[in-house]
């Protein structure tokens, strides 16, 4: 159990690292919102790493102003369904916009 928390805590680490090159910015969002951005991103990639049925390597995160937008492709539309509801279960998500492509094996 130990474990499985420190692999969730490398995760979100290694997920939010990246966050610091987009705070400097400053042509549209605050600092704030990119902060906030990338923490919903961060927590909704980690929501797909904890689930069984999602294959989050697939899939692309983007959020923009709370809104979460899913691109990739999945295995089948209880998938993309399954997705679409972890992100939307996700505190601060404002809407989210499945993208996601259905694998046609």
């Amino acid at each position: 159990m130990n474990l499985k928390i420190a692999n969730m805590m490398v995760l979100v680490g290694s997920l939010l690292g990246p966050m610091q090159g987009y705070c400097g910015d400053t042509t549209t969002d605050t600092t704030g919102q990119y902060v906030d951005d990338a923490t919903l991103t961060t927590m909704v990639k980690a929501a797909f790493a904890q689930d069984k049925g999602v294959k989050g390597r697939d899939i692309s995160v983007r959020t923009d102003q709370g809104v979460v937008d899913l691109t990739g492709t999945v295995n089948s539309k209880s998938e993309s369904d399954k997705a679409t509801e972890l992100a939307t279960q996700v505190k601060s998500v404002k809407a989210v916009h499945n993208n996601l492509k259905i694998n046609k094996h």
